[in-house]
């Protein structure tokens, strides 16, 4: 093998980030010419994962995901545990249209035919990862509505707490809206 010249000492090593910088710049032009919603479809399927069971929901292995329950209304370990309502499932799930839309960054995929289910999905700003957030409300005894919020990543084994940060942000977005009454948090 031949040895590169070079007149002075390391110009072969400034040719080589050169050339690393300059095709990870092609790759990033290319990756936001192409789009991030196209290129994670194609990588790793439609944004929206489908509804969630809140009766079998099994929590990830992987760190992507938070689940936010009111007390008793989940089996699985809860990342945030949520009052219970004196507002009605169908006007909790409403204002939390409000609250969704609050976000700026939500898009609403359920079919919806359920009016105490709602599916969501969330784009982060610049790359435009999807996460799924499901949300059901459901009587409980008194007559109070128990909330459930899940929020998944698509893409990566961890979401840095994006996830969880969202549902925290949803319910301070909920018990800022007028119509929704909170009863108890423990």
């Amino acid at each position: 093998m031949g040895r590169l010249k070079t007149t002075r000492k390391g110009h072969a090593t400034r040719r080589i980030l050169i050339g690393v910088a300059a095709a990870a710049g092609v790759a990033i032009a290319g990756f936001f010419a192409i789009g991030p919603r196209r290129i994670w479809r194609w990588a790793a399927g439609p944004a929206d994962q489908g509804p969630v069971d809140f009766a079998r929901l099994r929590r990830r292995d992987a760190p992507n995901d938070a689940l936010a329950c009111s007390k008793g209304a989940c089996t699985q370990p809860v990342d945030l545990i949520l009052p219970t309502y004196r507002t009605s499932p169908a006007a909790l799930i409403e204002a939390l249209d409000d609250a969704a839309r609050s976000s700026g960054r939500a898009e609403r995929v359920d079919d919806g035919r359920d009016p105490a289910y709602r599916r969501y999905v969330f784009r982060s700003q610049v790359f435009e990862f999807p996460d799924t957030l499901d949300a059901r409300a459901v009587t409980v005894a008194g007559g109070q509505t128990a909330l459930m919020l899940y929020s998944r990543s698509l893409v990566g084994r961890g979401d840095f707490g994006a996830n969880r940060a969202r549902l925290e942000a949803i319910v301070r977005a909920l018990g800022r809206i007028p119509a929704v009454e909170a009863i108890t948090a423990e």
